[in-house]
This record gives C-alpha cells, structure tokens and sequence, in this order.
C-alpha cells in the first residue's frame, strides 16, 4: 500500500497489548497540529488554546519536527521517548537539561552524513533551542492540562474495551476501527507514513496510546526491542470537544457557537466527518448508537452539510462544502 507503513503483527491471538494513556502523545499531536501544519483533525477551539499558550517564536521553534513529506525526529526530542510511564513534567525537565553534545550525536546518527535542511538552525545553536523547545511544550500542556483530565473516565472505558476484546480473542473486531487512518489486512496494520516500510512486531508488546485531540491523530515508533506503540484518537473524543475550554468548563455551560446552533452531538458530527468517515467509525468513536448517529446525520445531510456515500458494504460520510464553511464561521 503507497503511503503505509506495515506492521506485520503475526498470529493476533499472541498479540499481547496494553492500553497506555500517554500525555507525550498528546502533546505532540496538538503542537503538530496547531504550529506544525501536520493536520491531526484538531477542533480550531483547541488549536486556539495551544497557540494562545504558545510563544510567538513557536512555529518557527518546531517547524524542524514537522517538516512537510519528512517523519523522523530524534528520540531524545520525542516527549513519548518515556511510552508507555513517565509524566510530562519530568520530560520536560529532560528535555531542558539535555546536553546539546547528546542532540547532536542522535541527530548524526539519525540523518547519517547530510542533516536535514529544516534542522540546521538546531545544529547552529542546539543549547537556544532546547530551552526553547522544551519551555513550549511545558506552556502548551500547563494550559491543555485540565482538558487532559476530562478525559480520565473515558481512558478507562477504553483499557475495559481492549481489554475485553483481547481476553474473547477479537483483536481483529478492534484494530480496524481505532483510526479512519489504519487498515488491518489479514494480520497485518498498515499505519499512513511519508516513509513507508515494513516491521515485524514479532515478540514485543503492542501498546495502544489513545490521544486527546483530533479525529486525525496517528504517530507510531517501532525501534524499541520490548514495545511497539501506535497512537490514535480516543473513543469518545467528540464529547471532550464541547466539554469546554482549558479552564476546565463543563458541558453544560459550553458557550461553543456550534454546539449553540447545531447541538452537541452535530456539532462533534460535523468536527469529526472534515475526513470521510464510514457510519461505523463516526459511531465508535462517538460512543453513541448507529440509529442515533443515522439519525443526526440524516438530518445534517438534509440541511446540506454532510455528504453520503456508498462504498461497498458502508456508508461514508464527508462534510460539505457548506459544512466547512459553517464550522469555520462558529469556530471564530
């Protein structure tokens, strides 16, 4: 498959997984969202609250990590270098104290003879821009934090799923449906990757990291002898994007001028169908029934917002050109 990288998973009944909610994976997906231009489907009312607690210099500072058709970065700059334990204050500590000495030689044996273009204002003044770096990230995640931990009881729901799923032996229902993303043929994932390749996860764990901020969100790292982990979006994660702000307000007072207009649950509809998405999906990761999903959208198509089509045996989803433009107007 053009564009995929495969993870050959063997016979899925040895498949041994685990559920890790990990706040570096977060992180990275907001920031690649936000400042990086690497879209990860993040509502514009979080991008807003990771550039309002971003620096001014922030694009620029990360813009080496998110590169256009380039994937890579160091593992010593990677706020997930501590998957699947470890806290994002601590990483931060690290980064901040890291060795300009250690970055350079990760960063020599990583891109080999030629660096990259993008990472050449590291190698220039490695010492600035670690401080810089790392101040970012702990700024972004002090003001995401309470948002973070709404979303507890819905990582708890999800470990109970996988969990479930694995014990009856049906990893092959779960994996297909964490991401839009992934595909599962036969036992292999093949995950979306500028630098397609092919790994074995052979006798490692596979550590499944479900992330807080869009319905595009997908980063994996297989270079580790004892894991694999692979990142997607949190179940469930519609109900988050109208739960409030950073300031922690609830739901019920969520002054969101979509959910306003169209109801929380078209609103976290049409923020998750800006990819295609089929009926089965947008239910999961809705945590809502396919009846009331078929419902609402039938109702949303009817207003000229949504699109339906279908593929084979599913129905699949895409917002309108007039849906972008109304989610666009209400997320001012």
């Amino acid at each position: 498959m053009h564009g995929f990288t495969e993870l050959r998973l063997g016979p899925l009944d040895r498949v041994r997984v685990s559920v890790a909610p990990h706040p570096g994976a977060t992180l990275l997906s907001l920031v690649a969202d936000a400042l990086g231009g690497r879209s990860q489907g993040v509502p514009a009312h979080w991008q807003r609250i990771v550039r309002s607690a971003a620096p001014r210099a922030a694009p620029g500072v990360v813009s080496p990590l998110f590169a256009p058709d380039y994937s890579i970065i160091p593992d010593c700059l990677t706020p997930t270098a501590c998957m699947p334990d470890g806290d994002a204050i601590t990483q931060f500590e690290q980064l901040a104290d890291l060795s300009p000495d250690t970055l350079l030689a990760e960063m020599e044996t990583e891109f080999a003879q030629s660096v990259p273009r993008q990472w050449q204002p590291v190698v220039d003044r490695p010492r600035d821009w670690l401080q810089a770096y790392a101040g970012l990230l702990a700024e972004v995640w002090q003001e995401f934090l309470p948002v973070w931990k709404q979303a507890d009881r819905l990582f708890h729901r999800e470990a109970e799923r996988i969990g479930s799923a694995t014990v009856r032996g049906c990893l092959d229902s779960v994996l297909p449906g964490i991401s839009p993303r992934f595909k599962l043929r036969g036992t292999s994932l093949y995950l979306p990757d500028q630098q397609a390749g092919t790994f074995d996860l052979g006798d490692r764990r596979l550590v499944l990291v479900p992330i807080v901020s869009g319905m595009g969100a997908s980063m994996f790292a297989f270079d580790r002898p004892d894991l694999v982990w692979i990142g997607y979006p949190l179940p469930g994660i519609g109900q988050l994007w109208d739960g409030g702000t950073a300031a922690g307000q609830p739901a019920e007072t969520s002054r969101d001028p979509l959910t306003l207009i169209a109801g929380r649950l078209r609103a976290a509809i049409l923020r998750a169908s800006a990819a295609p998405m089929t009926m089965g999906e947008l239910a999961s990761h809705l945590r809502c029934s396919p009846a009331n999903i078929t419902y609402h959208c039938t109702q949303l198509q009817d207003a000229g917002l949504l699109e339906r089509e279908r593929r084979g045996r599913h129905v699949v989803l895409t917002r309108t050109e007039r849906g972008h433009a109304l989610v666009e107007l209400l997320s001012e």
